[in-house]
């Protein structure tokens, strides 16, 4: 039953980046591309038509990791609890960015609206990669100083960072270099992932510009793919061993190898939306990645007194996860439904499609 719903979260979960992450990625082209008020306008149109439907996704996924995993939803919600509250923050701004800028006719006033909206879509996609980074690397549970556990074992918090901004500390901070390239990864993933949906969807000016970046950001990528992987190896030396006990598993980093290699031929696509497929694979490949690595576990501990956190230990009562299968069941189908409809509606281009007047 654990694993049932750990499987259920995880596809929960990449739903949400996969749909809400174009509308961060078309945030971030909006704030370093779209010059244009026409431009600006239609590439805020592309996000702001989609993005209240697309995170009811992180709505499910919050509330079934609290039914299903309730110990570990405690633990995280509590250790992270800064940046939750700046990305809580960003995720407000970001939506009023949206639904204000056109209210009002005044330059001044969508030039700040449209800052609101890039700057904080470029922070959340930042942020999500850093909390990725920090669940792969570990924390320090139940608070470990010199070999003794001052809190429960599943107890931890974090600063946003420490003094040595290392991940190899006793007691790292959320942000440092490790977990900073991770972020960094999920930045360009996001905007690759913006940009081609920005060309499915509109018929804006800088599309053809926008396979330039693509492809760029693409090179870019692969570097940083390759920095991570390196990287993870010193911060945990195991971190691969799930892929050669398990060589079933390699299917998932597979999946990212397919996008990656794809995307490099971006401007030889004769269909705009098998660039989209490319970049969903990225994204379902890479969190499929990470999530393998560690499964069992859902919180590695970076101490050797207080055993990780895994499906297992976190898990609420077989009683309470067999009764909550027809309820979640009925909320995964009506989410369906609830995307199935909308993008019906919002389907083809949407250049002349009203929104936010």
């Amino acid at each position: 039953m654990e694993i049932f719903w750990f499987l259920i979260i995880a596809v929960v979960l990449a739903m949400f980046f996969v749909l809400d992450g174009y509308d961060f990625g078309a945030g971030i082209i909006h704030l370093f591309y779209a010059k244009s008020e026409k431009d600006k306008e239609v590439v805020a149109k592309s996000a702001g038509l989609f993005w209240d439907s697309n995170e009811v996704w992180l709505v499910a996924a919050g509330g079934m990791l609290f039914m299903a995993f309730p110990t570990f939803y405690a633990s995280v919600f509590s250790g992270f609890y800064l940046p939750l509250i700046l990305v809580l923050w960003l995720i407000i701004f970001r939506a009023i960015g949206l639904e204000f800028r056109s209210q009002f006719n005044y330059q001044m006033w969508k030039d700040i609206w449209d800052k609101s909206f890039g700057v904080s879509s470029l922070l959340l996609a930042l942020f999500f990669g850093i909390a990725l980074g920090n669940i792969v690397r570990g924390v320090n549970l139940g608070v470990v100083e010199q070999g003794v556990s001052t809190h429960e074992a599943h107890f931890f918090f974090l600063p946003l960072w420490n003094s040595s901004f290392s991940p190899l500390t006793e007691n790292p901070g959320v942000i440092d270099w490790f977990t900073l390239i991770i972020g960094f990864i999920s930045v360009v993933t996001l905007t690759i992932h913006g940009a081609n949906w920005i060309i499915i969807k509109t018929n804006a000016s800088i599309n053809s510009k926008l396979k330039n970046v693509i492809f760029k950001l693409n090179v870019t990528l692969l570097v940083l793919t390759i920095v991570s992987l390196v990287c993870w190896q010193i911060v945990n030396p195991k971190a691969l061993s799930n892929f050669t006990e398990k060589p079933y598993l390699l299917i998932f980093p597979m999946l990212y190898l397919t996008g990656l290699i794809g995307l490099f031929f971006i401007k030889k696509f004769k269909k705009d939306n098998y660039g989209f497929i490319c970049s969903t694979l990225l994204i379902i490949g890479g969190i499929s990645s990470s999530l393998a690595s560690l499964f069992p576990v859902l919180l590695p501990s970076i101490n050797d007194v207080n055993e990780s956190l895994s499906i297992y230990n976190t898990a609420a009562s077989e009683y309470g996860l067999s009764v909550a299968i027809g309820w979640g069941i009925i909320g995964i189908i009506l989410i369906f439904v609830y995307m199935i409809v909308q993008k019906r509606l919002m389907g083809g281009k949407i250049d002349h499609m009203d929104y936010g007047h």
